[in-house]
Order: C-alpha cells, then structure tokens, then sequence
C-alpha cells in the first residue's frame, strides 16, 4: 500500500508538473473570429464575397469566381465599382509567355492553401504553383505574386469595359476604364522591371454572352530568382495625377507587411468596439463576421480633398469625407441604424453625402451607385434614415436641405419601382385614392412608364409610401412645417386601404376599388411583382412598421394579431417547394411563410412585444437566429446585400432591434451572450446583461434598467446613448407575464 501510495503521489507530481509547462491556449481577439467564407454560397441568389478592404472604403477586392464552390479564379479587380455592380481593372499571375501562347484562361486554386481576413488574402495558384497575396489600403491596393524559382514570370493586366494601358517606364503602369459615364483610373509600380506588351484581347463576357475585344497589358519579368513581384497601386476616379497623389499618400515603402499590420489594426478597433462573453466559437464567428460585413458600405470617395460626383460630372473640394454606394431598400432597416450607435460621425457623413446628390443631381437618390442613381426596389427610405438620425442626435448636415430633397420626392416624384423621375398618372391616382391600383389578371399594361418586369408591385408600394409618407411627416414635425405634416400623415394612412379583414392580409384592389381576387402565397409572376415584390401576401401581411397598433387594431385586437402570427410561421407553402422557389426565388430561409432571407421579414418576429407576448419573440429571435444564421458557406439564408443582412444579425445577437426606425426605441429580444458592451464614440458604454445565462435559458424572467426594475420589451435610444446597463434574468421556461401589460407595449407613432 506505501509503495503504490508513493508511485501516485509521485505520477501526480509528474501530472501537475507538466500541466505547469504546457502552454495555455492561445486567447482568440474578437477579429480572429471573423470568417469571410460564411455565406459563401447562396441558397438560391448571391452568395457573399470574401472581400478585403478597410472599413467603408473604396479599395475592396475579391477574387473573381462564382461563388465557393467554384475552384478557378478568373482574375482579381483591383477595385470594385460598386456591391454586385462591376469590377475595375483586373491582374492575374501566370508563368506561360504571352507570346507562346501558354496562358491559361483561369487560374485552379486550393481552398486550404487560401487565406482571407479582412485585411490579407492570400491564395495559391496550385497548377502553376504561384502564391497571391493582396493587402489594402483607403484608395491603394499591394500584390505580391511569388512565382517559382527561375520560371517564366508573367503578370495579366485587363480592363473589363472600354478602356487602355499605358505603360510609363519599366517598372510603373497606367490604366484608364470607362464605365456608366464615368472614368476609373489606376497608377501602378513594381518592385522590379518588366518588358511590356499592350494588346488587344478577344474575350467572352459571360453577361452579354458575346466576345468583345478587350486591351491587355503583359508584363514579363525575369526569370532568375526567387524575388516575388510586387505591385502596389492607387485608384482614383478624378485623374491618372490624382491616382499617384493617392499612392504617394499611403506609401512610400515596400513594406507589403506593414500596409497589412496597419490595416489589421483598423479593423481592430473597429470589431473591439463590442465586447462580448459567454457564447460558442460558433456564435461569435457568425457575430463577428457579421459585424465586419456591415462596414462594406457605403465607402468613401473622398481623394484627399477632392472627389467626383457622377450627380453632377463634377469635381468637388472638400474636406469632409463623401460617400456612395448604398442601396437603402435593404439597409434603412439596420445597418443605417446600427451604424447610428457605432459610428454617428461617419453616419452624419454618409447624410451629408446623400444631400449634396440631391443638389448636384436634382433628386434624392434611391441607390447612390458610385455611376448612378439606381432607382432600383420601391419607395424613398432615405427619408426614413433622415427621421431616425435625427431624432437620435445626428444633424451635422444641411437638415432643411435634406428635407427639401426628401419632400420633392414626396410630392414630386413616381412611386414606381425601378423607375426615376416626376409622376405619372398611376402616381397622381394614388394620391387621390389612397392606393395604388393593380391591373386584373390577363389585363394588358397600359401606363408606358411601368418596367415590363418589374410591373406596378401596387402593395408593396402603397405600404412603402405609407412608410415613407409618415417619416416625412414627422420630419415635418421635428421641423415646424405644419402643412407637409398634415398632408403627409393622412397620406401615412394608406396602407389602410388595402388591408382585407376577411383575409387578414394586404390585398390588391383595380381601379375601380374592387378586391382582385388572387392566391396570395404565389400569384402575381416572377417574385409577386403584380402586387406585391420579391414576397408574396404573407410576408406583406406586416409591412406597417410606422403603426404597429394600427395594425393590431385592423386585425381585431391582440389576440387575433398573435393568431394571425403564430400561423405566419406554420403556414404551408401550398405547393412544392421546386413550384415555390422558381417563383420566389428571394423568398428564402423559410419556417412556414415567414421568409428569414429577405429583407422585409427582418422586423416580423418582434411583433409579439406590441401584443403582450415577447416571450414569443424571444422564442423566434433565437430560433431563427440559430437555424439560419451559423458559422458556414450555406450560413446566410438570402441575399447579404451589402450589410443589410448581416445588420439584423448582430442587432438579434445583441438582443435588441430597431423595428420602427424613426423612433428612437429599440425592441428586447434574447440575447445570444452572456455579456455585451457596445463602447459608443460619446465615451459611453451600454451594457446587456443576461443573468443566470446557459445554453437552454433564452426566455426573459425579470429586467432591470440602471438597477430599476424594466417591465417593459422596450427601451430608449437616449438610454443607450447614456450608458444604462440592462440586465436579464434569463430562464429555460418563458414568464408569460413579463412585458404582458398594454402599457408595457413599444409605443405606436400614429395613434
């Protein structure tokens, strides 16, 4: 027994003694969690692209392939033009000779030989044994290609619209694109020396499906040593002296790993702004991720004290920065307001920027397109982000100007989707009858001005005025201007006027006034844009965030509201899936009729909490989060869109949301963390807290707000902006009665 004693206490020493010697895992930073795979694959439409660049700036690069499952790269752009709206430019390393005729078309990369974080990509040409790496800056870009020892070094320069090269000496290069009205242009230099040929390229362009000749530049080094080829680069929309002012601005080395260390530390800053504790790695890959995508627009234009507009062909002094590329359809939800909390300056920016279109274009944009304004979707929601920045603090712009804008786009403009301009008839008739009218089945179009696709979408329309309409009045509010308020409140209430009480949904009238009658879960062509846009009635059934109670009220009251919920979610499709979706094809990440893939879903499941049940919200929120939103390629369920998706992501993390934005209130959901603290810009730091947290207990027991009892699924913007500090006692079984009470309900705008 002593002897066996003594082998153990002495095994034990041992045991303790190498634990004291093992290196204790590596603590992750919230940046390490950020994967740009996720989603790399979409579920029908756009998967997203792992793009590298600084946080809402021009420089953003993705390799050029379909999407992850695709294992050729066609080329990298050395920018992108705007989200899903071109390339500029574009490079590839190859080590056959132009003239030999060995050049491959496409490049086969190895998915575990690749690389990307926000700041770095790095893949690996595996056929031509080729490492690529790219590093960002604001308006500059750094290659560094490391070709095989002794092989033929070639690198592929290309334009992808009209356009040329120029090259300037051995070992620098110019670039001019044209595109949309517009000029691109790019100064490049290389570490080393290069013999050049410019010509033209035969090349098939897949949109178009024609071939098209295209001016390429081939470099060729030389062959002897292992040195890489380095290519750094600046972009600038004004001139090709602009573009080597831009470069010169950024660097002056080549020190590729220092513009890398500089960048990973932009994008640190930017993810530690929340803390967060508690969740799996899981979670907070998808959290972080998500928060990263947000900063892919809208980006900054401005080149060091200049910048071009394409609203007026003009070149603009300024010292502040100017933004484009926003398609505000999708990102008025949650992206503008989470931007609101995060970074309030930028956001007054981007408005400023969205006011200055309007003076040098004559129009409030729809979608700011770096080229365009593309009046792509329905309704004017930038009028929405001017209400709800307002209301929150954030007036560093020409507010009467901006609203000058937003209400010619109210008296003045049409209301048809994709469609810019004054009005038309079908304008003028909703107006006067408060909808918009939608043809009979079979009726022949007789209005010129409606797109042949995308067709009058008379309820999406009339609900998105309505939406549009009550932020301008309440601007007009804010403002003083008694008459627009007056005018554009009764004009709010429009959605009233399609809503069919014995279906329960919004329901599209001729005419006449007479209900059409339709199978809402699937008639009205591609994407129900005879009546509806891109969803069917059910998903419509909820768009009235501007008056939530109203809608209660329509439907018959709390219990009937809840009702008509509960069965959005179980409601079948009434057909085959293959029948649904080749006709719905956004209508994705389904659960019942409820469709998590698309934008105007986003708000849905946090109508319980204006019915007395949040535990229901706090049940969907999670659910939906979990099933639809982890950590893969398939791991968000429609189009990203830029950061219109993945906003709602990490709002529902966090555990609350902005359902009315306009109103500076946020909705309580359930937490995804333990712990989270937003550090705000003001010095201040809003806190959420969820007691007694575990994997299981997702339903709220009791609130506190600043150490006061929260009875409410509610609270304020100003709370947020002061610092408060909420904590959750959180539970596995809902309390049906926490935040139960009429009183405790969100308020409602138009009573």
């Amino acid at each position: 027994m002593k002897t066996n004693f003594s082998r153990l206490l002495t095994l034990g020493f041992l045991a303790i003694l190498f634990c004291s010697f093992t290196p204790a895992p590596e603590k992750k930073s919230n940046l390490d969690y950020v994967d740009p795979y996720i989603g790399g694959m979409g579920h029908l439409l756009h998967p997203t692209r792992p793009n590298v660049q600084l946080p809402n700036q021009m420089i953003r690069m993705h390799p050029m392939r379909a999407d992850f499952l695709d294992d050729q790269i066609s080329y990298f752009p050395l920018s992108i033009i705007s989200h899903r709206n071109g390339e500029l430019f574009g490079i590839l390393p190859g080590k056959g000779r132009a003239q030999a005729g060995t050049w491959k078309e496409r490049q086969t990369y190895d998915h575990d030989l690749e690389i990307v974080r926000p700041y770095y990509f790095s893949t690996y040409l595996i056929d031509e044994d080729i490492k690529v790496e790219f590093t960002p800056g604001n308006k500059i870009g750094f290659f560094r290609f490391s070709f095989p020892a002794n092989s033929d070094k070639t690198l592929r320069l290309q334009v992808n619209q009209e356009g040329h090269w120029e090259t300037l000496s051995n070992n620098s290069i110019a670039g001019e694109e044209q595109f949309s009205g517009m000029k691109g242009f790019v100064y490049g230099e290389f570490n080393q020396d290069y013999k050049g040929t410019i010509k033209d390229e035969n090349r098939f362009v897949k949109k178009t499906n024609k071939t098209r000749k295209e001016p390429t530049a081939w470099l060729e080094f030389a062959k002897e040593g292992q040195k890489p080829v380095e290519f750094r680069y600046a972009i600038s929309y004004i001139s090709l002296e602009q573009a080597k002012i831009n470069l010169r601005n950024e660097i002056s080395d080549w020190e590729f790993e220092k513009l890398k260390d500089k960048g990973e530390k932009v994008w640190m800053d930017v993810v530690n702004q929340i803390e967060i504790k508690g969740a799996t790695d899981a979670q907070r890959r998808t959290f972080f991720t998500s928060l990263y995508r947000t900063y892919e627009r809208m980006v900054n234009i401005n080149e060091y004290g200049s910048y071009y507009s394409a609203y007026d062909h003009q070149i603009h002094k300024t010292k502040r920065d100017f933004y484009i590329d926003d398609w505000v359809w999708d990102t008025y939800l949650a992206n503008h307001p989470l931007r609101m909390i995060l970074q309030p300056k930028k956001e007054s920016d981007m408005l400023n920027s969205y006011t200055l279109m309007y003076q040098q274009g004559g129009w409030m944009p729809q979608f700011p397109l770096l080229y365009i304004d593309n009046p792509a979707m329905n309704g004017f929601h930038s009028t929405i982000v001017f209400l709800d920045a307002y209301r929150k603090g954030i007036k560093g712009y020409d507010v009467e100007k901006a609203y000058e804008g937003t209400l010619k786009n109210g008296y003045e403009a049409t209301l048809l989707p994709w469609r810019n301009g004054i009005k038309c008839s079908l304008d003028t008739f909703y107006r006067e009858k408060g909808f918009y009218p939608a043809l009979m089945p079979g009726e022949v179009e007789t209005v010129k001005e409606v797109d042949s696709f995308e067709k009058r979408q008379s309820v999406a329309i009339t609900l998105g005025a309505s939406y549009d309409d009550w932020a301008l009045s309440e601007m007009a509010k804010e403002l003083g201007h008694k008459k627009d308020q007056d005018y554009f409140h009764k004009q709010s209430t429009n959605y009233r006027n399609l809503y069919r009480p014995e279906k329960t949904l919004m329901w599209p009238k001729n005419a006449k006034g007479d209900w059409i009658e339709i199978d809402p879960k699937f008639d009205g062509g591609p994407g129900g844009r005879d009546y509806y846009d891109e969803n069917n009635g059910y998903t419509y059934q909820w768009q009235v965030q501007e008056d939530i109670h109203g809608l209660v009220k329509l439907m018959g009251g709390r219990e009937k509201f809840t009702a008509n919920l509960d069965q959005l979610f179980r409601e079948d499709l009434g057909r085959s899936k293959f029948q649904f979706w080749a006709k719905f094809a956004d209508a994705t990440g389904m659960v019942g009729q409820y469709s998590m893939g698309n934008e105007p879903s986003f708000h849905i499941p946090w109508l319980y909490n204006y019915a007395g049940e949040p535990w229901k919200t706090q049940k969907r929120v999670r659910f939906l989060l979990d099933v639809w939103f982890q950590d893969n390629i398939f791991g968000i369920p429609g189009d990203e869109d830029g950061g219109g998706m993945t906003a709602f992501v990490v709002f529902a993390s966090m555990g609350f949301y902005p359902v009315t934005p306009g109103l500076p209130i946020y909705n309580i959901g359930s937490p995804v963390f333990e712990e989270v603290k937003i550090k705000q810009t003001n010095g201040k730091t809003f806190t959420i807290k969820a007691h007694n947290y575990a994997k299981g207990n997702k339903y709220i027991q009791s609130a506190k707000l600043n150490g006061q009892p929260l009875n409410k699924p509610w609270f304020t913007h100003a709370e947020l902006l002061n610092g408060a500090t909420i904590e959750l006692e959180m539970g596995d079984y809902p309390n049906k009665k926490w935040g139960a009470s009429v009183d405790a309900a969100p308020p409602s705008s138009i009573e």
